[in-house]
């Protein structure tokens, strides 16, 4: 073969470098228009503990005593050390404690929402023509139901 019709070597890589280029791009664009995504769980608790024993030394009194403020400085230094291994052994469990808090809240309003929507419409208003026929007794403007909860009473979840 000639020089002019040979090809150089094609990058077999290419179509990942671009990805990754276009990746890192995006990543850098939405960096400067939104600022810096948070972390997982983990960083998130490290961060929060720093700062509030950031915010715990910041403290001066004058009514505390410097005994006092340092055997504050003390217990904060001492919780420190105690989370801050479990955070490095065990980052992934922070992630699930998040995501196990999410479900419990969708779980929660999913049990709550139809009669949250009972209590705030109003008496003129008719019942949503979707709810099921066991759930047209529970619209009855007589049935005390739709009243919602009284101070002191409890939502009953069951």
């Amino acid at each position: 073969m000639s020089d002019a019709t040979e090809r150089p070597a094609a990058d077999p890589d290419a179509w990942a470098t671009a990805c990754a280029e276009d990746l890192a791009a995006e990543k850098a664009r939405r960096r400067a228009v939104h600022g810096t995504p948070p972390g997982s769980a983990s960083e998130e608790l490290r961060r929060f503990v720093d700062a509030v024993a950031d915010k715990v030394s910041s403290f001066q009194s004058p009514l505390l005593g410097m005994a006092a403020q340092g055997a504050v400085q003390q217990f904060i230094n001492q919780a420190k050390s105690a989370v801050e291994p479990v955070i490095d052994r065990n980052p992934d469990i922070f992630d699930h404690l998040a995501a196990a808090g999410n479900e419990l809240l969708a779980a929660y309003r999913s049990a709550v929402e139809g009669d949250e929507r009972r209590w705030t419409r109003g008496p003129d208003v008719p019942p949503d023509v979707n709810l099921k026929k066991s759930d047209e007794k529970a619209n009855d403007p007589s049935d005390p139901r739709d009243e919602g909860p009284t101070p002191g009473n409890r939502i009953d979840l069951d």
